[in-house]
């Protein structure tokens, strides 16, 4: 065990880095944060509706495994790079070691907002079936403002977490993993057995529904895409491996290991979830007019008694989800302040007595919380837009993050230095399915999600309803990426490229 960690600590030196976080991470700890991230008990219920309201039962059953592929081959890219570069600044360290300052600048703040946004939108489905559980257990009242004041405890009590419980969290990262598996089983019992009848298997894989507005004629170019969200944003987050690897064992293998293993495994439980939703889906009409909320289901399909419970296992899993992604904002911070990245990175690279970066993970809790602002403000379709444009951001700014070291890989060819888990040869056809996958997922979802979130939209002829614009209808994910862009883009032209030169050594030899 101490030659393992010395061999750690001599690899991280080779990087750059002294040993400052502690390394008591064990592999499969490392396995189960991005496990737990990815939460099929979160993305699964909060963006079903999504899925279900463009493209039905096809977007879901045929969606979720031909996504999940395209997913993995990403996975597997950067297993690669993390085997490499076993870093916490993860994917950001990875685009400054293989290509030039500017390629770290862009990935470090694409990284951190989608990891921000990730937090936001975990915590507030979380706070949403809170809600909801607590109304059906003691009749408080869902509402907008109930749900965003459960929303900010929530994410209070997970920097609370996260700051005192510090050798406890690899501990509930490891809890969380078995309720996953576990909690999910137990709801695709209730859903198997609960129910009088279900559907049929030329519904669930054949039948398609479009509940968007937007015409039928845009369904299989426009419509069905956007439903393909909940599965792109279900399985994200896998990057928490890397963003953790400072502090795990053996991290070379393990996090590599650890990333495609959570994604490979997420992909098979979350299908077989989503399979008893959509068998347990016999009341469409009630569905339909709850605008695909999964909850309906549940109510429609199961005695009250086991839907409270599928709500309270789900709402469980989504707090250990929530716990983890602000584990993983909260190292990606830290090293990204470290290399004198963030403003006021001095604050935010300090670490405490137990080694914790407790002021990182104040600066992402409350960025998140001013993200999800908007969600206070209600749409007028009934669907959760602000939620979902959230979500947006969150895939745009990770998977556009992802993207840009697998593509300095590929650059790099021969040049690269594999760590001990390498793709070999393979890593050039996966690098470009991987990076064309991103670009065309990161169009759609900066397209409105309405059309009343549509420009002009009464003289568009591909919306069937006669809504008019309303601003809180935008999906605001183009604005908040746009402007992010503009901004860090600014900042490098006009100065961060005087001074900001990448990764910073804090250490000058491996024996330091």
């Amino acid at each position: 065990m101490a030659q393992a960690l010395d061999d750690d600590a001599k690899r991280l030196a080779e990087l750059g880095y002294k040993q400052e976080l502690s390394r008591t991470w064990s592999g499969f700890s490392n396995f189960a944060i991005s496990f737990s991230i990815i939460s099929i008990l979160a993305g699964c219920f909060t963006t079903f509706g999504q899925a279900w309201n463009n493209g039905g039962p096809i977007a879901i059953s045929w969606g979720w495994p031909i996504i999940s592929v395209f997913i993995l081959i990403i996975g597997l890219c950067m297993s690669e790079l993390v085997s490499a570069y076993p870093t916490a600044g993860g994917i950001y360290w990875w685009a400054a070691k293989m290509g030039k300052p500017i390629h770290g600048w862009f990935t470090g703040w694409f990284n951190l907002i989608g990891l921000i946004a990730v937090t936001a939108s975990v915590d507030y489905g979380c706070a949403t079936f809170l809600n909801i559980t607590l109304d059906r257990f003691f009749g408080l009242e869902v509402s907008l403002g109930n749900t965003f004041i459960l929303f900010a405890v929530v994410l209070v009590l997970h920097a609370l977490i996260n700051i005192y419980s510090h050798r406890l969290i690899s501990i509930l990262q490891n809890v969380s993993v078995w309720w996953h598996v576990f909690g999910a089983a137990v709801v695709v019992l209730i859903l198997i057995f609960g129910p009088d009848s279900h559907q049929s298997m030329s519904f669930v894989f054949t039948e398609t529904i479009n509940n968007s507005g937007f015409s039928s004629g845009s369904f299989w170019i426009y419509v069905l895409p956007l439903g393909f969200l909940l599965t792109q944003y279900t399985i994200t987050g896998f990057d928490a491996c890397a963003h953790v690897s400072e502090e795990t064992q053996g991290a070379a293998t393990a996090a590599a290991r650890g990333l495609w293993q959570s994604i490979f495994y997420s992909a098979i439980g979350g299908w077989i979830l989503l399979l008893a939703f959509l068998f347990a889906a016999t009341n469409v009409d009630e569905i339909n007019a709850q605008f695909g909320f999964v909850g309906a289901i549940f109510d429609t399909a199961v005695p009250g008694n086991l839907a409270n419970a599928i709500f309270a296992i789900s709402t469980i899993g989504q707090f250990f989800c929530g716990m983890s992604c602000v584990t993983s904002m909260s190292r990606m911070t830290y090293a990204f302040s470290r290399d004198g990245a963030i403003p006021g990175w001095r604050l935010w690279s300090k670490v405490d007595q137990n080694r914790t970066p407790v002021n990182a993970i104040i600066f992402g809790c409350v960025a998140a919380l001013i993200l999800t602002l908007p969600a206070l403000y209600k749409a007028p379709t009934g669907t959760p837009l602000a939620f979902y444009a959230v979500v947006s951001v969150a895939v745009i700014g990770l998977y556009i993050a992802f993207a840009i070291p697998i593509w300095l890989r590929l650059r790099m060819g021969d040049a690269f230095q594999p760590g001990p888990w390498t793709l070999g040869a393979k890593y050039k056809v996966m690098g470009w399915i991987a990076i064309i996958e991103i670009t065309i997922v990161s169009i759609y979802f900066i397209m409105p999600l309405a059309p009343a979130g549509v420009p002009f939209n009464s003289d568009n002829p591909a919306t069937e309803a006669d809504e008019s614009f309303t601003w809180t209808a935008v999906n605001y994910a183009p604005i908040v990426v746009g402007a992010m862009v503009l901004g860090v883009g600014l900042w490098w032209a006009l100065s961060a490229r005087h001074w900001f030169t990448g990764p910073r050594r804090t250490v000058d030899s491996i024996d330091a």
